[in-house]
């Protein structure tokens, strides 16, 4: 027995042995240089090979965690992981660039593809290709893409992104205050009629220019009915048929500047209206 298990040692280790001396799989990117891992990943993410694009920045990061490359490469790597739809890396390599470089002559495209991110996501794969209403759909991503495109034309007017990202405020000011009368209707609907006069209030307060104005006036004079609110649906009437009347939907008074809601400063702040 003692012998067999000596041989069995043996064998072991010659076999161990034998391993050692087979052919290793080499890291073919052992000695690149920085330029190097740059232009293999931008033509990695030309050629729409986007797991070898990340992998390839990833690695320049890591080696060389300074200078020009590294920096455009935490960039780049956000919009591969955009185009790869893993928006939350894409997001997170984003907020990241903009903490690490806030005076980068490129930090306003961090902030215009964040809200791009984020608008894509409020819509949906099939939305890109079947025409949907996508008020329906969780205002949470369009709130997002909101907040990212004010940001930068809130920081950067003059900015090349700053007209797109203007048209897609309207659109997503539009589509979340038309979310607003989808919540509010569905209160309605369900006999909660205070919870749908105070939602279609809050449109009227927040998104005086928005179409969906109109119904919001409308969902509350029926609510207030429901309620027996018989003065506060008189009122929402008399408002209604006014600016029916007019053409406008503009509630506040210019003058009185101090009555102004901050959500329309922000608004006349920006000129949405003018683009």
């Amino acid at each position: 027995m003692a012998i067999t298990r000596t041989l069995c040692l043996l064998l072991a280790i010659s076999l161990l042995s034998a391993c050692s001396w087979l052919p290793k799989d080499e890291d073919k990117t052992t000695n690149w240089s920085a330029s190097k891992f740059y232009t293999e990943a931008s033509e990695a993410m030309k050629d729409r090979d986007y797991e070898l694009a990340i992998e390839y920045y990833e690695k320049l990061e890591a080696r060389y965690p300074f200078g020009r490359y590294a920096t455009q490469a935490q960039l780049d790597i956000a919009y591969v992981y955009y185009q790869y739809d893993e928006p939350e890396s894409a997001l997170a390599a984003l907020d990241r660039f903009i903490k690490l470089h806030p005076r980068s002559s490129h930090v306003d495209y961090a902030y215009y593809l964040k809200g791009i991110v984020n608008f894509n996501r409020s819509m949906g794969f099939v939305d890109r290709f079947i025409p949907t209403d996508v008020s329906q759909r969780d205002a949470g991503a369009a709130m997002d893409s909101f907040d990212d495109f004010s940001e930068l034309v809130r920081k950067f007017p003059a900015s090349k992104y700053s007209q797109d990202a203007r048209k897609r405020l309207l659109y997503l000011r539009n589509n979340i205050a038309k979310h607003e009368i989808h919540v509010a209707n569905y209160y309605l609907e369900r006999g909660a009629y205070l919870a749908a006069a105070n939602r279609s209030a809050y449109v009227v307060e927040n998104y005086q220019r928005a179409p969906a104005v109109r119904e919001a006036l409308q969902t509350m004079i029926k609510a207030y009915d429901k309620l027996g609110l018989e003065k506060l649906a008189a009122d929402a009437k008399r408002v209604l048929a006014a600016n029916e009347a007019t053409g406008k939907f503009d509630y506040l008074d210019e003058k009185d500047a101090e009555s102004t809601p901050l959500g329309r400063k922000i608004w006349d702040y920006l000129e949405l209206d003018k683009n």
